[in-house]
């Protein structure tokens, strides 16, 4: 059976450091021994260093079965221990191994169980454990500030565990860490405050750190033990993330010899699954503590945890309370429907306070409201501007406004920002001034690791190194992110409101000149439709009575004068009645009802008589339907469409009218309207060119001279108001020298079926 060890030599240089292997280094420290099992308990792997704590060597061991070395009572022991319910990272297992007692920590890495033995502690240091881990529950509810707790954790557990120093090690979101709380002895020089470059803790040590929550050195300048395994595969080795006793990374070990530390224990405070800190433990001299002390310092740990998302919330509590009752004060304030009430909103101290911010600007159609610290104007057009053209959301918020727009002129009021669009070119920004901090690194932080003759190691000089930060504002936090959100949201509908009531009062203004000019126009029809018509009778009365004296003498040359004056009165008579007429029909959809067409169609008619038989006109009229209109407006329409067919009847034929009509309900869609029922007026007129088909119906239209047609222009016209006063509709088709069709549209009446 050959034996080798599994010692991970792979060189590590500056350029992989950050993927060294640290999870499979082969080696362990040797304040206690390691075996590794297969499932049918087999012995694979073994520490040289088993001679050290049994009479046993790893070559002994390596390739047996476990009770073959060890007993079956152990073995039992062991099998019990493994499938119990005991939480096994908890509490170790007490078990004799050749006369030998050992604490043995058990855990599963792949298919292999791995046992790591450590002499057996005293059982007097738990009774103090207990008294010291009560002791600080009891002091823990005292805290209210997550700094306040950190720092009697850090007090806490250097009084469990005795070392030198404690420390809470808090990380940024980049993984720099700081030392948030600190305990140590009164002689040593104090890290607190101090920042700590993420390398010096990389990628693959704070994913172990997740892993596994607890690592213990016991002696800086311990020697390596070597892990040996039955060579039986290629490239066998053993993943040790859950070890206790796995050897510590050299670059690692140096770091901490550069300290000066001797010893030291380390447990991960994890928070939302991710890495929040580390409770930090430093010895000046070597140090091993027991199973429980680890325990009590690990349960430190989870008090820090189980209270962050509290204790964070009860130090921004107070602020954000003050946060929003800045905002309730100004959101109900009372102000006018008004543009100038920005004037009174922008001097209002709550609208800085409510988000803590230095300046405030709002933009409101092209004009620029300030209150205190701003930048220019052309800057504040020029950031919004920089702002939408990046299309970014109508909410933005920065700390270092020169990082994500370098091309935007530097202002040293202006680093940090909160923009809110308040719809089309208008917003609102908050502003802060670059705030120059201060931060002291623990060696410089650009030269965490180094190579000189004596081969790779972490930086040699942990003197105090300071950086000033510059171009950057406070952080912006998500309360004061809240409150300017709810305020530009407020705002927002706030101008929404101020434009509706200038709409509302616009059309409250254009509706009083309305009713003025459609007053006036009244005034004027009642002038053009009564008034005249009076001057008219005696023009007409004064012509007859010449005529009929001027006509006792044919050859007087004044008759033809006077026939045209009296037949342009008559035609100016008519016209007033028309308009009269035109004038008169309003929105009468209401006092609509039922009628039958077909008693409208026979009255039309009668009425009509003697034009339809001086022209000799026939007119064919299938069934009507009930519609839902006014009698009279519909005997008006039937008499002016039936006139004007017989008006432009042609001269080579007789004239024929054609009505025809929906005899049911039927949907009909033209554009937004629906109608449910149609009659259709066609002659065999003279017609008209289709480009008329519109114009036709407008007031005053003519398409043939006075002479050839007489009228007044407005019949057609008369038709399509009635229509619309009904809610229905009138088109016109026609080709010249053919003839002409009327179709009016007649809309739903809530008891047609088809609605």
């Amino acid at each position: 059976m050959n034996i080798k060890d599994i010692v991970n030599r792979d060189l590590v240089t500056l350029t992989n450091c950050d993927q060294e292997p640290i999870h499979i280094p082969g080696k362990i420290q040797p304040h206690g021994f390691l075996l590794g099992l297969t499932n049918n308990w087999t012995i694979d792997y073994c520490t040289d260093n088993i001679s050290f704590f049994i009479n046993l060597s790893h070559t002994e061991a390596l390739g047996n079965k476990f009770e073959a070395v060890f007993g079956s009572s152990a073995q039992e022991l062991l099998f019990n221990y493994i499938n119990s319910d005991t939480v096994q990272d908890v509490f170790p297992l007490e078990i004799e191994l050749l006369d030998k007692k050992f604490q043995v920590n058990v855990h599963k890495s792949d298919d292999i169980y791995v046992l790591e033995a450590e002499p057996q502690f005293d059982r007097q240091i738990l009774g103090d454990v207990y008294t010291q881990t009560i002791q600080f529950v009891t002091q823990m509810n005292s805290t209210k500030s997550l700094k306040d707790l950190c720092a009697l954790v850090a007090e806490g557990t250097r009084e469990i565990t005795g070392y030198d120093r404690v420390m809470i090690y808090r990380f940024d979101e980049q993984y720099n860490g700081e030392v948030y709380a600190e305990s140590c002895r009164k002689d040593l020089e104090p890290f607190l405050g101090l920042h700590y470059p993420h390398t010096d803790i990389p990628v693959q040590a704070r994913e172990l750190y997740i892993r596994n929550q607890m690592r213990l050195i016991v002696d800086i300048n311990y020697e390596p033990v070597p892990i040996f395994t039955v060579d039986d595969k290629l490239d066998k080795n053993l993943d040790l993330s859950l070890s206790i006793l796995r050897s510590t990374s050299p670059i690692h070990v140096q770091y901490l010899k550069n300290m000066g530390v001797g010893a030291t224990l380390t447990i991960s405070l994890l928070h939302h699954d991710r890495l929040w800190g580390l409770i930090a433990c430093h010895h000046y001299s070597k140090k091993n503590i027991s199973p429980a002390v680890r325990l009590a310092a690990k349960l430190q740990g989870q008090f820090i945890t189980s209270q962050i998302d509290i204790r964070e919330s009860n130090d921004e509590n107070l602020d954000a309370r003050k946060s929003i009752e800045a905002l309730e004060r100004i959101t109900a304030l009372d102000l006018p429907l008004a543009e100038n009430s920005l004037e009174t909103v922008i001097e209002v101290s709550e609208l800085l306070a409510l988000c803590n911010a230095a300046g405030v600007s709002i933009l409101f159609r092209n004009k620029i409201y300030k209150n205190g610290l701003t930048p220019d104007e052309h800057q504040i057009i020029a950031f919004a501007g920089l702002v939408e053209q990046r299309k970014i959301d109508d909410f933005y918020a920065t700390r270092n406004v020169a990082d994500h727009f370098p091309e935007l002129e530097s202002s040293p009021n202006f680093a940090g920002a909160i923009y809110h669009s308040l719809g089309g070119s208008n917003h609102i920004i908050w502003y802060r001034p670059e705030t120059i901090s201060e931060i002291n690194w623990a060696g410089d932080p650009e030269k965490s690791i180094v190579k000189d003759q004596n081969g790779l190691h972490p930086r040699n000089s942990f003197n105090s190194w300071k950086q000033i930060v510059k171009g950057q504002s406070s952080i912006w936090k998500r309360y004061e992110l809240n409150s300017a959100a709810k305020f530009a949201h407020s705002l927002h509908k706030n101008l929404i409101m101020i434009l509706l009531s200038e709409e509302e009062e616009k059309y409250r203004l254009q509706s009083e000149v309305l009713r003025e000019t459609n007053s006036e126009l009244e005034n004027i029809n009642w002038i053009s439709t009564h008034d005249l018509q009076e001057p008219l009778r005696k023009i007409q009365m004064i012509t007859s009575k010449l005529l009929a004296d001027k006509r006792l003498s044919s050859s007087d040359p004044e008759i033809d004068s006077l026939e045209r004056v009296s037949k342009s009165a008559t035609r100016m008579r008519e016209l007033l009645q028309d308009i009269l007429k035109y004038t008169r029909i309003k929105n009468t959809r209401e006092a609509a009802e039922k009628i039958d067409l077909n008693l409208i169609f026979e009255s039309a008619v009668e009425e009509c008589s003697e034009l339809i038989e001086q022209k000799n006109a026939v007119i064919h009229c299938e069934q009507l339907p009930e519609v839902s209109a006014i009698g009279f407006l519909m005997k008006q329409l039937f008499i002016n469409i039936i006139q004007n067919s017989l008006k432009y009847a042609s001269l080579d034929r007789s004239p024929v009218i054609t009505i025809t009509a929906s005899q049911e309900p039927v949907i009909i869609k033209d554009r937004f309207n629906v109608y449910c029922h149609w009659v259709k007026f066609s002659d065999n007129g003279i017609g008209f060119d289709q480009m008329y088909s519109e114009s036709i119906f407008k007031v005053f239209t003519r398409l043939h001279n006075q002479q050839e047609y007489s009228g007044s222009g407005i019949g057609l016209a008369l038709c399509k108001k009635i229509m619309q006063s009904l809610g229905g509709s009138i088109s016109a088709e026609g080709a010249v020298g053919e003839g002409a069709s009327i179709t009016i549209y007649f809309p739903c009446d809530p008891d047609d079926t088809l609605i």
